[in-house]
């Protein structure tokens, strides 16, 4: 956990309205085809992620205040290859993160690795992960897209979406457009493509626009000095479509004109069980009359570890604050709208887990009201509060959104021990009249300590309330 004074979550009052609105954590610089850096290349199309049968985010995350890391990508059924890549690069990078940069004990850094859907429609699957890592070793940001080809049931790494033959055409469209730019050294920029091995590391993401057009980006520091940010080079539909291979053309079909489905060959598209549990009335509660406590669950919604919790909560009427990730909500509205049904609260802990007091107030005020955004088109209600990740937090947050912050007061380190016995051995000896307790509904083991929880405080006489509740009745 971020070494911080821990603030009672009940002191931590504001406004309680948040407006709604579009944005990213924080977008790279980039040169978009002979534009200057900080430019915007074409936009792709939007991947509603709920559409998707079968979907599961696999998300972990770490509040190791010397070095946290949040991390997610999808699994989706019948791309297990492209899966496996995505975990194996992911796993990578921890191991790195976690033997470079969290060898030391000095705060300061922190790995985040979030995805977005490029394209997932018919027999094509497209994934971009992006990865912010602020450990002293790194250069920033960087980004690489994984490609599924349904038809064959293959993987595909960026550069088959071009023909074997087309691709020194390629490389010399990218040089042309690179060559000139600030930044750019032209003898050095030929000497990355003129090793296969450099110049195929360089190419790994590579998507289309809503346009058609081959959007080819360079993470910072790969074909330019590293002040100069990242790059980005679109080349015209006209241009590169006679480049692709066949499964590049597919997927720039799909890419500019999506079917209404995703079919990748899966013998079997599991549909998740949610739960259709609902809530008896308002909670009449008295926490000035009763003991109360006030337990609340981060980083979700998960499959299928969320459904499983709403039912364990619904057998002992209980109510709960979830603190949810928007990447996470927008792919599994259903579940959001269960747990609200059933009469939890729905709080807002930003987009992709990122820390915070690092961004920008623009950047976060993205994060936060596109989260809020997706709570309220799966529940009808937009949040009142929110939780920062890592419970890192500052003025600059604060004044950034109108959303009332929320800590907590039992933190159950259930990241780390993941045993539920432990789990819950450590609510029900810590746990005090009132408290809020942090734990975390991605981990199966910390729900699976949830029932004896219940169980053992409810014996003791507490109630199950949401934060709201709490703080209104104190």
């Amino acid at each position: 956990m971020r070494s911080h004074t821990l603030i009672p979550a009940l002191l931590l009052l504001g406004s309680l309205t948040s407006a709604c609105a579009h944005g990213t954590s924080e977008p790279p610089v980039t040169a978009a085809d002979g534009a200057r850096p900080g430019a915007s290349p074409s936009p792709a199309r939007t991947v509603d992620p709920s559409k998707i049968k079968g979907l599961e985010i696999v998300s972990d995350s770490s509040e190791n205040g010397s070095c946290p890391f949040a991390t997610s990508y999808p699994d989706v059924p019948g791309a297990e290859a492209m899966t496996a890549a995505m975990k194996k690069d992911v796993e990578r990078q921890l191991a790195t993160f976690r033997s470079g940069a969290c060898a030391g004990s000095a705060d300061g850094r922190d790995l985040n690795i979030s995805h977005e859907f490029l394209v997932a429609s018919g027999d094509v699957l497209g994934v971009r992960l992006t990865t912010q890592d602020h450990s002293s070793a790194s250069s920033g940001r960087s980004t690489r897209t994984y490609w599924y080809d349904g038809k064959a049931g293959a993987y595909r790494t960026p550069p088959g979406l071009v023909a074997g033959g087309s691709r020194d055409a390629l490389i010399a469209a990218l040089k042309d457009r690179l060559k000139g730019r600030e930044g750019v050294n032209p003898a050095a920029l030929d000497d990355t493509f003129s090793d296969p091995v450099s110049g195929a590391s360089v190419l790994d993401d590579m998507d289309f626009t809503a346009g058609g057009a081959l959007r080819v980006t360079f993470d910072r520091g790969e074909v330019g000095v590293p002040a100069a940010g990242a790059y980005t080079v679109v080349l015209p539909e006209e241009t590169v479509t006679p480049w692709l291979s066949g499964f590049g053309k597919r997927a720039q079909r799909q890419t500019m004109r999506p079917s209404r489905s995703l079919d990748l060959g899966a013998p079997h598209v599991p549909a998740p069980a949610v739960p259709t549990h609902t809530a008896s009335g308002d909670d009449d509660t008295d926490c000035k009359k009763v003991k109360c406590i006030a337990l609340t669950f981060d980083d979700g919604p998960a499959v299928p570890e969320t459904s499983t919790l709403l039912t364990h909560l619904a057998r002992y009427k209980a109510r709960v604050t979830f603190f949810t990730v928007g990447q996470s909500v927008a792919a599994h509205p259903d579940l959001v709208r269960a747990e609200a049904k059933a009469g939890h609260e729905i709080g807002n802990h930003s987009w992709n887990h990122p820390d915070l007091t690092r961004l920008t107030p623009q950047q976060i005020a993205s994060q936060l009201n596109r989260t809020s955004a997706a709570i309220k088109a799966a529940t009808g209600r937009t949040p009142t509060l929110f939780r920062p990740p890592y419970g890192a937090i500052n003025n600059t947050v604060r004044t950034a959104t109108t959303l009332s912050p929320v800590l907590w007061d039992v933190d159950t380190e259930d990241w780390k021990y993941r045993d539920p016995a432990k789990v819950a051995r450590t609510v029900i000896t810590k746990a005090q009249p009132n408290d809020v307790v942090l734990l975390h509904d991605i981990h199966a083991t910390s729900v699976a300590a949830v029932p004896e929880i219940l169980r053992t405080l409810t014996a003791r006489g507490y109630h199950f309330v949401t934060v709201s509740h709490l703080r209104a009745t104190l």
